[in-house]
């Protein structure tokens, strides 16, 4: 029988170790907003003009968000490319290549 109390717990011993590796840096992920839907009805479109509206502010919203994100990520991974250079050309030293 297990304990419904440690059970709990085995996502979070699954994590310890992805927390206690020193350097080890998670790519953000960034996920482009769904395209709003426009109708080609114009009865509908007048119909529902309040809410597709509404979508279409959102999308505008978070595609804003997404090129931030892509932007973030963009200069997280050129940083973490000039690191890894400098940590290669310290191996090939240390090599003597």
């Amino acid at each position: 029988m297990t304990n419904p109390r440690l059970t709990g717990l085995l996502p979070l011993q699954s994590m310890v170790p992805l927390i206690c590796v020193p350097g080890l840096v998670l790519a953000e992920s960034c996920f482009a907003p769904t395209r709003p839907f426009l109708p080609s009805d114009s009865l509908a479109a007048r119909e529902y003009a309040d809410i597709i509206r509404g979508d279409f502010e959102d999308y505008i919203q978070d595609i804003q968000n997404y090129f931030r994100c892509l932007d973030g990520e963009r200069a997280r991974a050129f940083e973490e490319a000039r690191e890894v250079s400098e940590d290669y050309g310290r191996f090939l030293q240390l090599v003597g290549d």
